[in-house]
């Protein structure tokens, strides 16, 4: 089979590779339908993570084509959406809705999900099932729902975004971009999405937002706080991960309100004080994508929402490396690689 892999930071390959097989009874593989590129994976791609040699890709939706002995759940022949982490749904960590904390957690796709095939461990408590096969529109929705829709869920969910609520998304990415589409679904009043490219600016409106702040740093607060009568917003979404965003989000927040991080945190230090007299409350980390994915795909399935619009380029898996440069390069939001 075909598949990406990272050899070291810039140098993206697509190479033959071998086809995964069945290693522990609980596995499923899968025909990959579509796969992606995430903001995380670009970390790697620029060198401030280490990579060697490494199989690519965590975010993948596609057909079920063989299924260890002990797997009950899905079935061959099944449409699946899978999780970047896999777990067994069944500890008390996933039963809390922690799944990416799972005890027995793993990657979600081992073998790399930017190829043509996937083997995904755990295959009853990390896959999901769709009503039926899908059509061919609805894919790169149920895609997003794999990551970035449901990492932008949880991280309006952490910030308890509400009725009512003001909100404000730090990151203009995939990422933010779909936790402005959560907000809005979870009813928010207001939703301020800070951006400075129009491009995004015009996404981020249709999928809710009221107002758009393009200050970074100390004036983006500042705006903020202009907007919110001087207090703040009630809830707060991080979705980049570098030290400027966070503190931009806690200080863009009001005191008793929640701040929900999903961005992969990158040299973040928080000083203290500070912390302690904002009396905002932070939660995240990776997203338990797995606990939102049954709520997500009905929803993708009865049209109600199309997260699907935040792939802005689509490419065949052999041109992954061009990929990688358009969103390196913010040619791209986010890049969807087809197999067929």
């Amino acid at each position: 089979m075909r598949g990406v892999i990272m050899h070291a930071p810039g140098d993206v390959r697509v190479e033959n590779r071998e086809r995964p097989t069945i290693v522990e009874p609980t596995d499923a593989i899968i025909k990959v339908s579509a796969s992606c590129i995430c903001g995380s994976d670009l970390w790697p791609y620029r060198g401030a993570e280490p990579v060697d040699h490494s199989p690519m890709g965590h975010e993948y939706v596609g057909v079920v084509t063989e299924i260890g002995a002990d797997v009950r759940t899905i079935a061959v022949g099944d449409f699946v959406v899978g999780s970047f982490f896999a777990s067994d749904n069944t500890c008390d960590i996933c039963l809390a809705g922690y799944q990416t904390h799972c005890v027995h957690r793993q990657p979600g796709a081992p073998t790399g999900a930017q190829s043509e095939y996937a083997r995904i461990p755990l295959a009853d408590g990390t896959l999901v099932a769709t009503p039926g096969q899908p059509h061919p529109e609805l894919i790169p929705s149920l895609l997003a729902a794999s990551d970035v829709l449901g990492t932008g869920w949880f991280a309006a969910v952490a910030a308890e975004v509400g009725p009512g609520k003001t909100v404000a998304v730090v990151g203009d990415g995939a990422v933010g971009l779909l936790g402005i589409l959560a907000a809005q679904q979870l009813g928010a009043e207001r939703i301020i999405a800070m951006s400075r490219h129009a491009d995004r600016q015009a996404l981020a409106r249709r999928f809710g937002a009221t107002d758009i702040v393009e200050e970074r740093g100390e004036a983006g607060v500042a705006r903020i706080k202009e907007l919110t009568g001087g207090l703040g917003a009630h809830s707060t979404i991080e979705a980049v991960g570098t030290q400027e965003a966070m503190q931009q989000a806690i200080r863009a927040t009001r005191a008793g309100g929640h701040v929900g991080f999903v961005g992969v945190s990158h040299d973040v230090s928080l000083e203290g004080r500070e912390l302690f007299f904002s009396g905002v409350h932070l939660h995240g980390g990776p997203a338990p994508v797995r606990r939102f994915l049954p709520e997500l795909i009905q929803l993708i399935w009865d049209r109600k929402i199309d997260p699907g619009v935040v792939f802005d380029l689509t490419l065949p898996l052999e041109e992954a490396a061009e990929g990688y440069r358009a969103m390196h390069e913010r040619r791209a939001t986010k890049v969807l690689l087809t197999t067929n």
